[in-house]
């Protein structure tokens, strides 16, 4: 596979989400010839939404395995591996799946390091197309960050970026601890200028993407974008919204959230999520917690309806947070 970053350097340089995702494990599979990818149809098709395109021929058939469908199967075989030395990248082609193969993501992979009193790691990655707002149905367009969430000894990343894709991946295939990557759909099309050669991001290290002093959005994902929009109409009614991109939830980046809240006093936090049991709801009560003097107004959240995703588009918009919520929210905030 050609080196994205180095063909795009003499054009446009940009580097579209997609993209960045093979560009990111081809880096890692360079780096470290323990790196094998494994998942369906990830070889020969490159991947159902062309994340992978260019890695069979790269890295050969040894190193990136076509699978059975079975998320079991793939998941099985990427915990054996990773216990016996490799550095496995495994993906659930649909995040819903997930549920296929949760005995082994819940009750298995986590909790090796912790039984083995750290004598067995487990370091594969398991990444995953998440999230909705592409027409998809309610089996095919859910956000499920909050599922890996309840569980310790997971860790969860989910950047908005081409460049955060390529820094976190390497990030997290290098990690020790099994971390669950999720790659937003709806963004797979976006694009980034991409990052230099060596481009790490630590996991757990959130970043403003924009600077304001009136109140703070925290977002994940496709959310950040919203976030973003929202800021821009805000900005014309005089209202100055600070964004932060969360990026990862597990480890959670507190500090930087409670940095921007005390220069805005206000927060709402913007997740695709459901609204009950989001992740949202677990930085707010931290926010209480550690941050709660600096308040002037109370916590919002804006967050997806607790029902099923519907296939209709007009219906998704009704559920998914949109840009005119988070203006409408923020409004009401602002005015508190």
């Amino acid at each position: 596979m050609a080196d994205v970053t180095a063909e795009r350097a003499a054009g446009a340089r940009e580097i579209s989400y997609r993209e960045a995702v093979a560009e990111g494990i081809a880096r890692e599979m360079r780096r470290d010839p323990a790196v094998v990818c494994l998942g369906e149809d990830i070889g020969e098709a490159g991947g159902v939404f062309k994340t992978t395109v260019g890695l069979r021929e790269e890295f050969g058939p040894e190193r990136v395995w076509d699978t059975p469908i079975s998320e079991q199967a793939i998941v099985g075989a990427a915990m054996g591996a990773a216990m016996t030395g490799m550095r496995p990248v495994a993906e659930i082609m649909f995040s819903d799946f997930l549920a296929c193969c949760w005995d082994y993501l819940a009750n298995e992979i986590p909790k090796v390091r912790y039984m083995t009193g750290g004598q067995v790691t487990v370091p594969l990655v398991v990444r995953t197309a998440n999230g909705g707002g592409l027409g998809f149905g309610a089996q095919h367009s859910q956000a499920t960050e909050n599922w890996a969430l309840t569980i310790p000894g997971l860790k969860i990343a989910a950047p908005s970026t081409p460049a955060d894709v390529i820094g976190m991946m390497a990030a997290a295939i290098r990690s020790d601890d099994p971390v669950v990557f999720f790659e937003h759909k709806g963004l797979l099309a976006s694009k980034g200028t991409p990052p230099p050669a060596g481009h790490v991001v630590d996991l757990g290290s959130a970043t403003v993407v924009r600077e304001g002093a009136d109140v703070t959005l925290v977002a994940l994902a496709s959310m950040v974008p919203v976030a973003l929009r929202a800021a821009e109409l805000l900005a014309a009614e005089g209202i100055q919204a600070e964004v932060v991109d969360l990026r990862c939830l597990v480890p959670l980046d507190v500090a930087t959230v409670l940095a921007s809240l005390a220069r805005t006093s206000r927060l709402l936090t913007v997740e695709e999520n459901p609204y009950q049991g989001g992740w949202g709801a677990t930085l707010v009560s931290v926010v209480a917690d550690e941050g709660f003097c600096l308040l002037d107004a109370p916590v919002r959240r804006v967050a997806g309806e607790c029902v099923p995703l519907p296939f209709a588009d007009a219906l998704e918009e009704q559920v998914i947070p949109t840009v005119e919520k988070v203006v409408a929210a923020v409004r009401s905030l602002a005015a508190y």
